[in-house]
Protein backbone atom coordinates (compact mmCIF):
# COMPACT_ATOMS: atom_id res chain seq x y z
CA UNK A 1 0.00 0.00 0.00
CA UNK A 2 2.98 2.34 0.54
CA UNK A 3 3.63 2.83 -3.16
CA UNK A 4 -0.04 3.55 -3.74
CA UNK A 5 -0.12 6.07 -0.90
CA UNK A 6 2.83 7.84 -2.52
CA UNK A 7 0.92 8.04 -5.79
CA UNK A 8 -2.15 9.39 -4.02
CA UNK A 9 -0.01 11.95 -2.22
CA UNK A 10 1.42 13.19 -5.48
CA UNK A 11 -2.04 13.51 -7.01
CA UNK A 12 -3.76 15.09 -4.02
CA UNK A 13 -1.07 17.46 -2.83
CA UNK A 14 1.51 18.19 -5.50
CA UNK A 15 1.25 18.84 -9.22
CA UNK A 16 -1.00 16.81 -11.47
CA UNK A 17 1.57 16.85 -14.22
CA UNK A 18 3.47 14.07 -12.47
CA UNK A 19 0.36 11.92 -12.22
CA UNK A 20 -0.29 12.15 -15.92
CA UNK A 21 3.27 11.98 -17.19
CA UNK A 22 4.55 8.99 -19.14
CA UNK A 23 7.28 8.36 -16.55
CA UNK A 24 4.78 7.14 -13.92
CA UNK A 25 4.38 3.40 -14.72
CA UNK A 26 5.30 2.42 -11.15
CA UNK A 27 2.23 4.11 -9.64
CA UNK A 28 -0.03 2.70 -12.32
CA UNK A 29 1.31 -0.79 -11.70
CA UNK A 30 0.85 -0.36 -7.95
CA UNK A 31 -2.81 0.52 -8.41
CA UNK A 32 -3.30 -2.48 -10.66
CA UNK A 33 -2.01 -4.70 -7.87
CA UNK A 34 -4.84 -3.62 -5.54
CA UNK A 35 -7.26 -6.13 -7.11
CA UNK A 36 -7.82 -7.94 -3.81
CA UNK A 37 -9.56 -4.95 -2.24
CA UNK A 38 -10.58 -5.40 1.38
CA UNK A 39 -14.28 -5.97 1.98
CA UNK A 40 -13.95 -6.28 5.79
CA UNK A 41 -12.78 -3.77 8.39
CA UNK A 42 -12.75 -3.29 12.17
CA UNK A 43 -13.41 -0.20 14.26
CA UNK A 44 -14.59 0.34 17.85
CA UNK A 45 -14.13 -3.38 18.45
CA UNK A 46 -16.66 -4.32 15.75
CA UNK A 47 -16.04 -6.07 12.43
CA UNK A 48 -17.90 -4.87 9.35
CA UNK A 49 -18.25 -6.62 5.99
CA UNK A 50 -19.77 -5.56 2.68
CA UNK A 51 -21.40 -8.31 0.60
CA UNK A 52 -23.46 -8.74 -2.56
CA UNK A 53 -26.54 -10.81 -1.70
CA UNK A 54 -28.74 -12.18 -4.51
CA UNK A 55 -32.40 -11.14 -4.20
CA UNK A 56 -34.43 -14.40 -4.02
CA UNK A 57 -36.64 -14.93 -7.04
CA UNK A 58 -35.80 -11.60 -8.64
CA UNK A 59 -36.20 -11.52 -12.42
CA UNK A 60 -34.04 -10.31 -13.95
CA UNK A 61 -31.49 -11.33 -11.29
CA UNK A 62 -30.17 -8.57 -9.08
CA UNK A 63 -28.10 -8.22 -5.92
CA UNK A 64 -28.43 -6.19 -2.75
CA UNK A 65 -25.35 -4.52 -1.32
CA UNK A 66 -25.39 -5.23 2.42
CA UNK A 67 -23.06 -4.17 5.23
CA UNK A 68 -23.13 -6.48 8.25
CA UNK A 69 -21.77 -5.88 11.74
CA UNK A 70 -20.71 -9.10 13.45
CA UNK A 71 -21.50 -9.83 17.09
CA UNK A 72 -18.45 -10.34 19.30
CA UNK A 73 -17.25 -9.88 22.85
CA UNK A 74 -15.47 -6.66 21.80
CA UNK A 75 -18.41 -5.08 19.96
CA UNK A 76 -20.76 -3.16 22.23
CA UNK A 77 -23.38 -2.71 19.51
CA UNK A 78 -24.11 -6.34 18.67
CA UNK A 79 -24.97 -7.86 15.30
CA UNK A 80 -26.74 -5.81 12.67
CA UNK A 81 -26.95 -4.99 8.98
CA UNK A 82 -27.95 -2.25 6.55
CA UNK A 83 -28.81 -2.49 2.85
CA UNK A 84 -27.05 0.14 0.78
CA UNK A 85 -28.74 -0.46 -2.57
CA UNK A 86 -29.28 -2.91 -5.41
CA UNK A 87 -27.55 -3.64 -8.69
CA UNK A 88 -27.90 -5.65 -11.88
CA UNK A 89 -24.75 -7.39 -13.04
CA UNK A 90 -21.27 -7.68 -11.63
CA UNK A 91 -20.15 -5.20 -8.99
CA UNK A 92 -16.86 -4.13 -7.48
CA UNK A 93 -17.10 -3.43 -3.75
CA UNK A 94 -14.84 -2.24 -0.93
CA UNK A 95 -15.04 -1.34 2.77
CA UNK A 96 -12.71 0.69 4.97
CA UNK A 97 -13.08 1.16 8.73
CA UNK A 98 -11.10 3.47 10.99
CA UNK A 99 -11.55 5.60 14.10
CA UNK A 100 -13.63 8.11 12.10
CA UNK A 101 -16.23 5.61 10.91
CA UNK A 102 -16.98 3.09 8.17
CA UNK A 103 -16.72 3.89 4.46
CA UNK A 104 -17.95 1.74 1.60
CA UNK A 105 -17.73 1.94 -2.17
CA UNK A 106 -19.30 -0.22 -4.84
CA UNK A 107 -19.81 -0.07 -8.57
CA UNK A 108 -23.34 -0.84 -9.69
CA UNK A 109 -25.70 -0.87 -12.67
CA UNK A 110 -29.00 0.76 -11.65
CA UNK A 111 -31.22 -0.79 -14.36
CA UNK A 112 -31.09 -3.54 -16.96
CA UNK A 113 -31.32 -1.03 -19.79
CA UNK A 114 -28.50 -1.14 -22.30
CA UNK A 115 -28.09 2.60 -21.84
CA UNK A 116 -27.68 2.23 -18.08
CA UNK A 117 -24.02 2.76 -17.18
CA UNK A 118 -22.16 1.50 -14.13
CA UNK A 119 -21.29 4.10 -11.56
CA UNK A 120 -19.69 4.06 -8.10
CA UNK A 121 -21.54 4.85 -4.89
CA UNK A 122 -19.55 5.96 -1.85
CA UNK A 123 -21.10 5.87 1.64
CA UNK A 124 -20.23 6.89 5.18
CA UNK A 125 -21.89 4.55 7.69
CA UNK A 126 -22.23 5.19 11.41
CA UNK A 127 -20.64 2.21 13.22
CA UNK A 128 -23.10 2.36 16.14
CA UNK A 129 -26.44 2.89 14.39
CA UNK A 130 -25.56 1.56 10.91
CA UNK A 131 -27.31 4.61 9.49
CA UNK A 132 -26.02 6.03 6.21
CA UNK A 133 -24.54 9.41 7.12
CA UNK A 134 -23.35 10.45 3.68
CA UNK A 135 -23.74 9.23 0.12
CA UNK A 136 -21.93 10.38 -2.99
CA UNK A 137 -21.98 8.99 -6.52
CA UNK A 138 -19.06 8.90 -8.92
CA UNK A 139 -20.43 8.85 -12.47
CA UNK A 140 -19.16 9.73 -15.91
CA UNK A 141 -20.58 13.01 -17.20
CA UNK A 142 -23.90 12.67 -19.04
CA UNK A 143 -23.99 8.95 -18.20
CA UNK A 144 -22.30 7.99 -21.44
CA UNK A 145 -19.67 5.53 -20.15
CA UNK A 146 -19.02 3.18 -17.23
CA UNK A 147 -17.15 3.65 -13.98
CA UNK A 148 -15.77 0.14 -13.98
CA UNK A 149 -14.30 -0.10 -10.49
CA UNK A 150 -13.81 1.69 -7.18
CA UNK A 151 -11.45 0.80 -4.35
CA UNK A 152 -10.72 2.58 -1.07
CA UNK A 153 -7.71 4.00 0.73
CA UNK A 154 -7.10 6.78 3.27
CA UNK A 155 -4.69 9.59 4.09
CA UNK A 156 -4.37 12.22 6.83
CA UNK A 157 -4.68 9.61 9.60
CA UNK A 158 -7.94 8.40 8.10
CA UNK A 159 -9.68 11.79 7.87
CA UNK A 160 -9.34 11.91 4.08
CA UNK A 161 -10.94 9.15 2.04
CA UNK A 162 -9.44 8.16 -1.30
CA UNK A 163 -11.46 6.29 -3.94
CA UNK A 164 -9.63 5.03 -7.00
CA UNK A 165 -10.40 2.90 -10.02
CA UNK A 166 -11.03 2.99 -13.75
CA UNK A 167 -13.63 4.73 -15.88
CA UNK A 168 -14.55 5.12 -19.53
CA UNK A 169 -15.24 8.85 -19.75
CA UNK A 170 -14.71 12.21 -18.03
CA UNK A 171 -15.74 12.88 -14.43
CA UNK A 172 -17.04 16.34 -13.46
CA UNK A 173 -14.11 18.76 -13.10
CA UNK A 174 -11.46 16.08 -13.48
CA UNK A 175 -7.87 16.96 -14.28
CA UNK A 176 -5.98 14.80 -16.75
CA UNK A 177 -8.75 13.14 -18.79
CA UNK A 178 -7.15 9.69 -18.44
CA UNK A 179 -8.78 6.26 -17.85
CA UNK A 180 -7.64 5.82 -14.21
CA UNK A 181 -9.03 8.12 -11.53
CA UNK A 182 -8.31 9.12 -7.94
CA UNK A 183 -11.15 10.83 -6.05
CA UNK A 184 -9.99 12.59 -2.89
CA UNK A 185 -12.63 13.37 -0.24
CA UNK A 186 -11.08 15.75 2.27
CA UNK A 187 -12.67 15.45 5.75
CA UNK A 188 -14.98 12.77 4.37
CA UNK A 189 -16.34 11.66 7.74
CA UNK A 190 -17.05 15.15 9.09
CA UNK A 191 -18.06 17.21 6.05
CA UNK A 192 -19.87 17.19 2.73
CA UNK A 193 -17.20 18.65 0.47
CA UNK A 194 -17.30 16.95 -2.95
CA UNK A 195 -14.22 15.05 -4.08
CA UNK A 196 -11.35 16.36 -6.15
CA UNK A 197 -10.75 14.17 -9.22
CA UNK A 198 -7.32 13.49 -10.68
CA UNK A 199 -6.73 11.08 -13.53
CA UNK A 200 -3.70 9.40 -15.05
Amino acid sequence: MQVFKSAVGLCAVVSLAACGAPEEPVEQEALAQQSSTLVTGTTQGCTFTISAVPVPGAMPPRDELVVTRAASSTCAYGAGSVTLGTSYGTMHRALLANSHGVATAYSYKPTMSGSSMNRCQVNHIDPATLSIVRTHEIAVMYGTQHVQSCSLDQTDAGATLVVYGTKGGPLPGEVGNRPNYVATYYNFFTGTTPPVYYTY
